[in-house]
């Protein structure tokens, strides 16, 4: 029997531990729950707790198991879902008071894959109100907490996805991607975090924030764990206009192999001379290039389109986009929507069609740069995913925007062109709060992301340390969990 407890287990760990008989699907489900029943009261990871169907789907994962079916690497594992993703006759609230009686019919399609699967539902994650707004309180559920501080802010809108992980109540949550939202918490928890290319995976059932950005993906405590993930979960989809019937590959080939002959961008400038930037995240941006290159690397700095018309295109594509889809919601119940949410989509009414031509004209523009000048010389790029620690949630204003820099992050220009875009634990700041890295690929290039994020996971040994908790008996093993 392994020794270690079921929270420190990787996904291939403990798939292993389960097709051995060492330990059950059930033990796995019942450890989390009572992990989730004594620590997310103060954390607010969750928006619903799904404890019946977590334990039927476990009983069913080990009957199949027993009886050599075998669906997958997530067979038994369990996850959870950002309370944007459809769940057959369970309520998706999008943490809205405008959905909370919304309960769908049908499954969406990421959850129909994790399903097919075999993997072990534990039930919905908290958001950002329409994965827009911010950590409101005026909303039916209050903004999930930093595990490594609670007064501090997760990073948005997958803020719920990010805490569950890093706090070791799974070791897969499923979160979406407009601006930034997996990485952002990703790296403010200090987990792992891929927004995939976009169209890889369906976002079929999933409530859009922007038609042309939105991206779904996972947060997991590792590299291999976000490959394994990416495995069960991507997949054309027919009925999904977005989705891309890419070629299927075998996102855990390159999990291993050195990184020899490999060239690397470094994208220093589009953080470093950004005003207000943290030291912190400069010395820990030079510190990550320097493990690459040590691992073989070829390390060079590149220089990318100017930030601010990434962020300016971006903004307004999203802007209008939610605005379309909330319009009606708008205008007749406009006081059902949080403060935070209305204040940001209302200004959309202003834009015009010029405006949202410009603007995806721009997107054209900036996705052939990026990948015709300078990922047609590099394999990936590096550069950071956040400017400053996660701010503490007492520091943001009545109303929006927050001061600029206190939540400011670097991953809007990934959305605006697609490409996939991977976060790994990097380092802390001085205040104890973790940062990561973000390595950017060429479109359906997973594989080389994850070879680059295990390399540099192995090396650097940040996931070795986890955030601590008070129960006798969990908190060493919460500090230095082995990574995997």
């Amino acid at each position: 029997m392994n020794p270690r407890p079921p929270h420190t287990l990787s996904i291939a760990e403990a798939g292993a531990a389960l097709r051995a008989g060492e330990l059950t699907s059930r033990a796995l489900t019942e450890h989390a729950l009572s992990r989730i029943a004594a620590h997310d009261g103060a954390l607010r990871a969750f928006i619903r707790v799904t404890a019946e169907r977590a334990l039927e789907d476990a009983a069913r994962a080990d009957q199949e198991l027993r009886s050599g079916v075998d669906r997958g690497p997530l067979h038994g594992i369990p996850y959870a879902l950002k309370d944007i993703f459809d769940v057959a006759g369970i309520p998706t609230t999008c943490n809205s008071r405008l959905r909370l009686e919304h309960a769908p019919t049908e499954d969406c399609h990421v959850e129909a894959r994790l399903k097919a699967g075999g993997a072990v539902l534990l039930g919905k994650l908290t958001t950002h109100e329409f994965a827009l707004g911010g950590p409101g309180f005026d909303l039916p559920f209050p903004p999930a907490r930093n595990p490594w501080n609670p007064a501090h802010f997760t990073g948005g809108s997958s803020s719920g996805s990010g805490a569950a992980v890093a706090a070791g109540f799974l070791r897969l949550a499923l979160g979406s991607d407009t601006g930034g939202s997996i990485r952002s918490p990703a790296s403010h928890c200090g987990v792992v975090g891929l927004k995939p290319t976009y169209g890889l995976v369906s976002r079929r059932g999933v409530f859009p924030l922007s038609f042309a950005l939105d991206h779904c993906g996972p947060l997991t405590w590792s590299v291999e764990d976000a490959a394994l993930a990416l495995s069960v979960i991507a997949g054309h989809d027919a009925r999904d206009p977005s989705s891309v019937a890419a070629e299927t590959r075998d996102y855990m080939a390159d999990l291993g192999r050195d990184l020899q002959g490999l060239r690397l961008g470094y994208a220093r400038r589009l953080f470093s001379d950004v005003p207000g930037v943290s030291p912190d995240v400069l010395a820990a941006m030079d510190a990550s290039a320097g493990t690459l290159a040590k691992l073989g690397a070829i390390v060079e700095e590149v220089v990318l389109p100017d930030f601010e018309l990434f962020k300016a295109c971006g903004r307004i594509i999203m802007t209008v986009e939610a605005y379309a889809i909330h319009e009606q919601d708008l205008k007749e119940r406009p006081r059902d929507f949080g403060r935070y949410t209305y204040q940001r989509v209302v200004p959309a009414a202003a834009l015009t069609a010029a405006d949202l031509t410009q603007a995806f004209r721009l997107r054209q523009e900036l996705t052939v740069q990026l990948n015709r000048d300078v990922l047609s010389r590099y394999d990936a790029l590096l550069t950071t995913t956040a400017l400053a620690s996660a701010p503490r949630l007492d520091g943001f204003p009545h109303d929006w925007p927050p001061p600029s820099l206190s939540v400011a992050v670097q991953t809007v220009p990934f959305n605006v062109t697609g490409n996939p875009a991977l976060v790994v634990p990097a380092g802390f700041f001085s205040n104890g709060l973790p940062l990561g890295m973000q390595l950017v690929g060429r479109p359906f290039d997973e594989r080389t992301l994850f070879r680059v994020g295990a390399a540099f996971e192995a090396e650097a040994g940040v996931t070795l340390r986890r955030p601590a908790f008070d129960d006798a008996g969990e908190a060493a093993t919460a500090r230095v969990g082995r990574a995997s």
